[in-house]
């Protein structure tokens, strides 16, 4: 098969644009899955090790969570080959020029993502017009700096926690990837009297069984620490983290970070994933054969998306949050008692169900857009 349809089947993708400038060290990639609801909407992931396999299966995530949340947009995702710790000026040059390289790419908005934010998106907004997660002084909802992902998946573990049959209140939490998703979401579970006890960064580890001051740990990532400095707590390596004896783990940084190879050894009872595809299929049969509940990331972290196509239609944050609260909880609860009504994994039955409204919309589209 050519190599250009290699990751071809009934949904998609649309279109792949691979974008490269040697003069400026500019290499990036667009996929866009699906556009049958409406334009995609999907993050621009800034990092030096991404390829185009991971920036298909991420817009196919898109593709799948923005129909599991009923928004009218599709799938697409975007990479950015660098890190995203370069300095300031050259950062923007970049992601100006990707902005400016896709610019007649009208059926793709860009959002933020792993290695981007709101100042990234007002840089392509004035490039092209085409962003959400947008400042404030540009009319967004700043998702990161208010934690709309966060927020949607701590409501996602409280409908989980029922069905894995345990109370969110006292219930243990540990989170791998303390950053944009992963702090709010340690933030919003302790406001539902959940107990973090151990998190984890890029730079290290670290875990306490009596539990550790989220805002402490947040105090720490201000002033550019990493949580493994903080002074409460037994330092461990990052990847010790799936160890850690807990009720919640959550996985909020990069994908695949549950694999064959240490599924086993993962001590909760529910795994609610911020993240996208953090999981592998594999992964995921194992810890259902073990137990272990697992809420699928398209479902459990919509809340970012969902903000953010509010946002694009010109909702205010009160109405975006409201948005996010009422559809990922009906979705999580709707995911999970289909899984164990028909015996399936979670994820099965939130495939169904954002695959059977991406057909119909699909059934629907003018014969004009061939």
């Amino acid at each position: 098969m050519d190599d250009a349809f290699r990751f071809a089947d009934e949904l998609g993708p649309a279109k792949i644009v691979h974008v490269h400038e040697p003069g400026i060290g500019l290499r990036g990639t667009l996929v866009v899955d699906n556009v049958a609801t409406g334009p995609a909407i999907g993050g621009l992931r800034m990092a030096p090790d991404v390829d185009t396999q991971e920036c298909f299966r991420l817009a196919r995530a898109m593709t799948l969570k923005n129909a599991a949340a009923g928004l009218p947009h599709g799938g697409g995702k975007s990479i950015l080959v660098g890190d995203p710790r370069m300095p300031a000026e050259r950062k923007e040059r970049l992601v100006r020029a990707m902005a400016c390289a896709l610019a007649d790419c009208r059926d793709y908005i860009f959002g933020p993502d792993m290695g981007t934010d709101e100042t990234c998106m007002a840089w392509v907004k004035a490039e092209i017009g085409r962003a959400v997660g947008l400042p404030r002084e540009l009319g967004g909802i700043p998702l990161d700096e208010l934690g709309a992902t966060g927020f949607g998946l701590a409501h996602a573990a409280e409908v989980a926690a029922r069905h894995a049959g345990f109370p969110l209140a006292g219930a243990r939490v540990a989170v791998q990837g303390f950053g944009a998703v992963g702090l709010h979401a340690a933030r919003f579970l302790a406001a539902r009297g959940a107990l973090l006890v151990a998190a984890s960064d890029s730079q290290g580890a670290i875990h306490a069984p009596e539990g550790l001051d989220v805002e402490a740990l947040a105090a720490e990532k201000r002033a550019g620490r990493s949580v493994a400095e903080h002074p409460k707590g037994r330092r461990i390596e990052g990847d010790d983290l799936v160890d850690v004896e807990c009720e919640i783990w959550v996985p909020a940084a990069r994908p695949d970070v549950i694999r064959e190879d240490n599924a086993a050894r993962l001590r909760a009872r529910l795994l609610v994933s911020g993240a996208n595809i953090p999981t592998t299929d594999a992964a995921e049969e194992m810890l259902q054969r073990r137990g272990v509940l697992s809420v699928p990331d398209f479902i459990a972290n919509a809340g970012g998306v969902i903000c953010a196509a509010m946002e694009y239609h010109g909702a205010t944050q009160t109405a975006a949050f409201q948005a996010i609260e009422e559809r990922i909880r009906a979705n999580t609860e709707e995911v999970l008692a289909d899984a164990k009504r028909r015996g399936v994994l979670p994820r099965r039955a939130a495939v169904d169900l954002a695959v059977s409204r991406v057909r119909r919309a699909m059934g629907w589209r003018r014969w004009s857009i061939f």
